[in-house]
């Protein structure tokens, strides 16, 4: 719990729209000493419900060893590690089948170092050392996926986790490109990200210091050349040209439903306006959908990105193995307290997006007001 914020830690509201100016305008608004005491009341129910729903997970997260709060997910990324060597050497099989064999090994492995990995390194749940957290981002984020450490920080918990489905911050505008067409968004583009990331990565890098613009390509080009290098010389690809076309393809095995999780569990739901958003757990419940489990997503991406997101926005410092535990205490409470608990399925919503891409994609969605919780 130490890299929890102390704002998590005793269960305060962050980042509303509750108790200060937004209230005293509304307050005044009133005109009366009756519509003061009301809003008083309003706001303290609402921030109860955060604290109490976070005394229950905290205490669970308490209760929990070490094995479930990080060592589970530990276990599965160090697996990941492990089977790179054989997916190096079935790479270099002139059999069809031991050949695809590797590639889906190598892609897998991928895609769990460069999703889950690097999302759960971004939230330093990873470990409780800070400067072990810090090592596993750059680690994870630059070298795994070859984007920045600092950029995607910044971007996931300082944009879209503290501001989520607000217009303009936290939208999950970055997932749009409104010029293309449904299909080509949907199916083929994502398969470009890993050319697109890297690219992403280097813009982002100005207006920094120097020390960092070289550690940050320093790190991408190791993380890229050693793949390179391990498919010329353990695999034994014969021309630099067929060793990055396994490089793309198994680096964009997982692109699609990458980009689909993305937009799924938020975009089309409620939208909220930076001077006007409700409290925290208003803002999530409603902001905030999670996917079905899922075998093959459950375990590349994490639960915290598919089956658990709802509990991973209220808490985002569990691990995947600890949003898991808690949802049912999350969901049961949410339920109780007639607060919204949004699930759908993938193919739902993959439904919804193609035939409302205009709507959902293209235009700006509308704001939401969630009367009486403002």
């Amino acid at each position: 719990m130490q890299s929890v914020p102390e704002e998590w830690r005793e269960g305060r509201d962050e980042g509303g729209g509750g108790d200060g100016k937004m209230g005293e305008m509304l307050v005044k608004r009133k005109g009366d000493s009756e519509g003061s005491e009301e809003m008083r009341k309003n706001g303290g129910e609402e921030e109860s419900l955060m604290m109490e729903l976070t005394r229950l997970v905290q205490k669970m997260v308490k209760e929990s060893s070490w094995w479930e709060r990080r060592g589970i997910d530990c276990s599965i990324l160090a697996a990941a590690f492990l089977c790179l060597p054989p997916a190096f050497l079935l790479l270099g099989s002139s059999h069809v089948m031991w050949f695809s064999a590797g590639v889906l090994l190598m892609g897998v492995a991928h895609a769990v170092l460069t999703v889950k990995g690097t999302h759960l390194a971004s939230h330093g749940a990873l470990s409780e050392s800070q400067a072990w957290a810090k090592f596993w981002a750059v680690f994870f984020i630059e070298i795994c996926g070859s984007f920045s450490a600092r950029a995607g920080i910044q971007g996931h918990i300082k944009m879209h986790h503290a501001h989520t489905n607000v217009i303009g911050l936290g939208d999950s505008s970055v997932w749009k490109v409104p010029f293309l067409p449904r299909t080509v968004y949907l199916f083929i583009a994502p398969l470009a990200v890993p050319i697109i990331t890297p690219l992403v990565a280097l813009a982002h890098l100005k207006g920094h210091s120097l020390a960092h613009i070289v550690r940050t390509i320093m790190m991408v080009t190791l993380g890229l050349y050693s793949q390179y290098w391990l498919l010329i010389h353990v695999s034994g690809f014969l021309s630099p040209l067929s060793a990055l076309l396994c490089m793309l393809v198994c680096r964009a095995m997982f692109s699609v439903p990458y980009i689909h999780v993305n937009i799924f569990q938020h975009i089309g739901l409620h939208m909220f306006s930076p001077t006007r958003r409700p409290k925290r757990i208003y803002q999530m419940t409603h902001g905030v959908l999670n996917l079905p489990r899922n075998f093959l997503l459950d375990w590349t991406f994490g639960h915290s990105l598919i089956n658990c997101h709802v509990e991973h926005h209220l808490f985002p410092f569990l691990s995947d193995h600890m949003c898991l535990k808690v949802k049912p205490v999350v969901s049961k409470y949410l339920t109780e307290k007639k607060l919204p608990y949004q699930q759908d399925s993938y193919l739902s919503r993959l439904n919804l997006f193609f035939h409302k891409y205009q709507e959902l994609m293209v235009f700006a969605p509308p704001i939401t007001e969630l009367v009486g919780v403002q």
